[in-house]
């Protein structure tokens, strides 16, 4: 009888057509285990051939569909508006290029360039502002342990900060997270992929504060959410750990 790990007690099973459609999109190797009728676990694991960080989401949000049933009658997750998981927003701007006592400073910049689209947690900013530079243009100082959402050039990416920043004018920060942070990233980012798949072949020129606010996330318990989150990572270290290994043996 396999044992199940406390990693696969997290990943309730889902229908065998929803499951056909998470290993076409992910394209990862999938090994059962069951524990009773009532409820039936999948343990994941990346294959060597796995594709993108992105579909490798894809799966995971798969597998935490909204409605499932297990034996302990988990509470069904809410779908909350991102407005409803945020204290507040902060905006950007862009100190002038021209004048040289606004740059090199001590003030993390971001622009839309330094953040990846798959990548979540991890930038090179280098870049960074002055206190004059700060105080004579539209950027802000966006406190530590907020998320960066690029809203112009670039929409759809994000990235989760842990310390304090300023951006250009390109990004809309959310602040004071009232939910796990990691699992909000990986939440948001997944719903604006799906927002990006449906007007696929048209130009987003970009989105508007109150058009982002307003969009819904699965929000289970804080305790799932830190679960899920932590697991998430678990997924993303792999995978970028296979990832070295396919550029290592390229060589």
């Amino acid at each position: 009888m396999h044992v199940l790990t406390n990693a696969e007690k997290l990943i309730p099973r889902r229908d065998a057509a929803s499951l056909a459609e998470s290993r076409k999109l992910a394209g990862i190797r999938i090994v059962t285990g069951t524990t009773s009728p009532f409820t039936r676990y999948e343990r994941i694991s990346v294959s060597p051939a796995s594709c993108s960080i992105r579909s490798e989401y894809v799966i995971a949000f798969y597998t935490f569909k909204l409605q499932y049933k297990c034996n302990n009658s988990t509470p069904a997750w809410e779908q909350r508006k991102l407005g409803e998981l945020v204290t507040t927003t902060i905006g950007g701007g862009t100190p002038s290029t021209s004048n040289p006592a606004y740059w090199d400073g001590e003030i993390p910049w971001i622009q839309s360039s330094n953040v990846l689209e798959d990548t979540l947690f991890d930038v090179d900013i280098p870049k960074a502002i002055t206190q004059k530079g700060l105080e004579e243009s539209a950027a802000q100082i966006v406190p530590e342990n907020s998320i960066a959402v690029v809203t112009h050039v670039g929409v759809g990416k994000l990235i989760y900060l842990p310390f304090q920043y300023s951006t250009s004018q390109d990004f809309i920060s959310l602040c004071g997270l009232k939910g796990d942070a990691r699992y909000t990233c990986y939440a948001l980012w997944k719903r604006l992929q799906e927002d990006l798949h449906i007007v696929q072949g048209s130009a987003i020129k970009g989105i508007t504060k109150e058009d982002l606010l307003e969009k819904n996330l699965p929000m289970p318990s804080v305790e799932e959410q830190a679960q899920i989150g932590v697991l998430f990572s678990q997924l993303d270290n792999l995978i970028t750990l296979h990832q070295r290994k396919r550029l290592w043996f390229a060589k």
